[in-house]
This record gives structure tokens, C-alpha cells and sequence, in this order.
């Protein structure tokens, strides 16, 4: 593995020089086509370009050639988010649900969940994942004093008390 040429592509990503980083990892890929890590950051590359029908492929390879801890999680963000991007609801609302499986305490993958619950005209489910989500992370005493009425009515949104 050219461990130098895959840290200078990261680098050039972080130094907003996306095309260079990409194209050094295009070829990484094609060196070393089995290697999880290279494919989670190829399909990187692609995102941070706009090109995210072509990150696809990468994010599922990484992830199916075992990709694990942070990288497996932001390679299910990232696929996740690529597919509602792409108007692939469903395949979203799939990865993401195992990303939730898989890292149950993740903010992001439940947050880019709710967006595609909301493409899937799933709104109740989507306000209640954020409503609990601002609960636990809000230190804002004004919605804190209401906590347990927020929490309440966050899975009732839509029922009528006459």
C-alpha cells in the first residue's frame, strides 16, 4: 500500500484541492481494489466534488469489503445521504436503518435519518427522532423547563385531546 499517496490525498481534500485528491485516489482504487479504507475514501472524494452517483459504488464496496468504527460509520452517512441526494428513498431509509442498528447513539446518521423520513412523507417519525434529539443535547433552559411535555407529545403530534 502507498500509505504516502492516500495521506497526501487526504490532505489535498482538507486543502480544498478536490480534483487532485480524487484523482490520486482513483488510482489507489485501482491498485488496490480490495482495500475498505481506499474505497470509503474515493466515494469521499466523489461527494465533497458533487458527483455523488459516482461515490456510490465505492461507499458500497468499502462497507461490504468490511469497513469498520468511525470509518464504517461515516461510510453509512455518507452512503445514506448520497442515496436521498439521489432521490433513492428507500435505499436510504435501508442503510441508514442499519447504521442505526449498528450505532444506536450516532446524532448524525439519526439526524440525515429524519431527512429521509421526511422524502418518505414519514413527518411524524422524523419530528419525534428530532424532538428527542434536541432534548438530549439542548442546554437552552427555556425548552429544557418544558422537557417532560415536549417528550410527552413528541410521538403524538398528530391526536386530538377534546
Amino acid at each position: 500500500m502507498k500509505y504516502e499517496q492516500l495521506e497526501r490525498a487526504i490532505e489535498l481534500r482538507k486543502d480544498d484541492k478536490k480534483k487532485e485528491s480524487n484523482q490520486i485516489l482513483l488510482k489507489l482504487v485501482e491498485d488496490y481494489p480490495d482495500n475498505a479504507f481506499v474505497n470509503y475514501q474515493c466515494a469521499w472524494s466523489f461527494d465533497v466534488l458533487g458527483e455523488e452517483s459516482k461515490a456510490v459504488p465505492y461507499y458500497e464496496e468499502a462497507i461490504k469489503q468490511g469497513l469498520s468504527g468511525e470509518d464504517l460509520e461515516g461510510a453509512i452517512l455518507g452512503l445514506g445521504s448520497t442515496y436521498r441526494t439521489l432521490g433513492e428513498y428507500e435505499n436510504s431509509k435501508s442503510i441508514f436503518l442499519k447504521g442505526l442498528e449498528l450505532f444506536p447513539n450516532n446524532r448524525a446518521i439519526q439526524v440525515f435519518y429524519t431527512m429521509t423520513l421526511y422524502n418518505l412523507n414519514e413527518n411524524g417519525k422524523a419530528m419525534e427522532i428530532l424532538i428527542n434529539i434536541l432534548l438530549d443535547t439542548t442546554t437552552d433552559s427555556e425548552i429544557l423547563s418544558y422537557k417532560k411535555a415536549i417528550n410527552f407529545y413528541s410521538d403524538k403530534l398528530d391526536e386530538i385531546w377534546k
